[in-house]
């Protein structure tokens, strides 16, 4: 379960745009991420490694602070907000909620839910 400061520490992580040395730092070296019901990417060094490959696609990008976070026991729920400059520099927002199952201090399962149809709409 993880304890407060540790949950905050992973949030201020990723709100100043470190987002791959956040992996690096607060997941399990067996971890999963899912997005939606897509089929899972497993293990840290490929989950660092395609987080490095998206955000050098783009241009920018901003995360925003949690709208809601939930922590029960070792399940945490997070609502986020994230806004990128796209290559060819389009403005796009995703908004979703990561439901995370934490092992200790670290997250061993993460499962981002967001609207397919509006994921990544232009916001100019």
């Amino acid at each position: 379960m993880p304890t407060k400061a540790r949950l905050n520490a992973f949030i201020d992580m990723v709100l100043a745009e470190t987002h791959a040395e956040a992996i690096e730092q607060f997941y399990h070296e067996d971890a999963s991420i899912q997005e939606n019901l897509n089929p899972p990417r497993c293990g840290r060094d490929l989950l660092v490694a395609h987080e490095k490959t998206s955000l050098a696609a783009l241009k920018s990008m901003q995360s925003y602070p949690p709208v809601l976070v939930v922590v029960e026991g070792d399940q945490v729920v997070i609502q986020w907000q994230f806004d990128i400059v796209d290559p060819a520099g389009q403005s796009r927002r995703l908004q979703e909620v990561s439901v995370q199952r934490w092992r200790g201090d670290r997250i061993l399962t993460e499962q981002f839910f967001y609207d397919s149809a509006t994921a990544w709409q232009a916001i100019d």
